[in-house]
């Protein structure tokens, strides 16, 4: 870090002097344009190479093959790098066949913001229309928090009643991804683009905090498909167990709640609270556990793995308190 004066030139204009050596580096010389970016975080860069953000505004990924398996795969990458014009282009002297386009349109169809501009066998634009500052990040991380917490109270609550029909779980796993993607998509531009994070009016530390806590919080609503998903396999008979296991899973579902409640508003009291918490469920899954080995009810092995997707469940809400807890002794930036 350099420290330089600044220099008032005229009557209203401030001026300072830049590095020679970092000028040199990249090719600047007097009388040549600069781009200047402003923030409201107080900071201000300087670029002398092209302007901030541009390598994201558009994009053409050539395909290894044009089928939907390579768009499966390089579409949701390219969504996640954040760019606003997507072109996909198949081999030279192939097509895109009618599947793959399908599978365009139906990976669009999940992702916040994209739209399919045009179609052809050899060519497939994909644009974002969503502008960042209609984006609240923070209003996301709230609304995938209850959707995780609500998925995990649906399939505890099928477990408890050995539920036999088809997983509701499924479903709105498939909500809980979009809005994670949404928010993963958003850091990983701002990370490229200074501006972004003005446009949705965070501090860097919020928006890498919001995405660490968005990242455990899937987890959390991929646990609940799983558990959902064992609900048939587990015998009736066990009904003790199966009662004391929904308990704790309304525990589990506590310490998420207020380690995430402790990241949004940063505070170190309820960030103690939910990891305090968290030790006092996880010991009583433990046992729970032990207890399970040791008299093998009926449907024992499903009910063990409910109760380890129930501590992974605690341990992803500890993950979101200690991120509050560094919030909470973060310096202002």
């Amino acid at each position: 870090m350099e420290t330089r004066k600044l220099q008032k030139i005229g009557g209203s204009t401030y001026s300072v002097s830049l590095p020679k050596e970092w000028a040199r580096e990249h090719h600047l010389e007097a009388g040549m344009p600069i781009h200047l970016y402003p923030h409201t975080d107080g900071s201000l860069v300087v670029r002398g190479g092209a302007p901030d953000g541009g390598p994201l505004a558009e994009t053409t990924i050539r395909l290894p093959s044009a089928t939907a398996t390579a768009v499966e795969r390089a579409l949701p990458a390219a969504y996640a790098v954040g760019y606003d014009t997507l072109t996909l282009r198949p081999p030279d002297g192939a097509a895109f066949d009618a599947d793959a386009r399908r599978t365009v349109r139906r990976l669009v169809g999940t992702m916040v913001g994209l739209s399919v501009t045009e179609e052809t066998a050899d060519r497939i634009v994909v644009e974002n229309l969503l502008d960042a500052s209609e984006v609240s990040i923070r209003q996301s991380v709230i609304q995938l928090q209850f959707t995780a917490c609500s998925m995990h109270r649906t399939a505890t609550e099928r477990v408890a009643r050995c539920a036999t029909d088809d997983t509701p779980e499924t479903g709105r796993d498939d909500e809980a991804d979009r809005l994670f993607e949404m928010v993963t998509r958003h850091f990983n531009r701002s990370l490229t683009d200074f501006a972004e994070i003005d446009h949705l009016d965070v501090r860097r530390s919020e928006l890498f905090d919001y995405y660490l806590v968005a990242s455990q919080l899937e987890r959390i609503a991929d646990h609940a498909v799983r558990i959902g998903s064992l609900a048939s396999r587990v015998d009736p008979a066990a009904d003790d167990a199966l009662a004391t296991a929904d308990d704790f899973a309304a525990s589990a579902r506590d310490v998420v709640e207020t380690a995430t409640t402790a990241a949004l508003e940063p505070s170190a009291e309820h960030a103690h609270d939910a990891l305090d918490r968290r030790d006092a469920v996880v010991d009583d899954l433990r046992a729970l556990d032990r207890a399970l080995f040791e008299r093998s009810p009926p449907g024992a092995y499903a009910l063990s793995r409910v109760v380890a997707s129930l501590i992974r469940t605690a341990d992803c809400g500890a993950n979101v308190a200690r991120i509050a807890l560094r919030s909470s002794v973060r310096p202002e930036a």
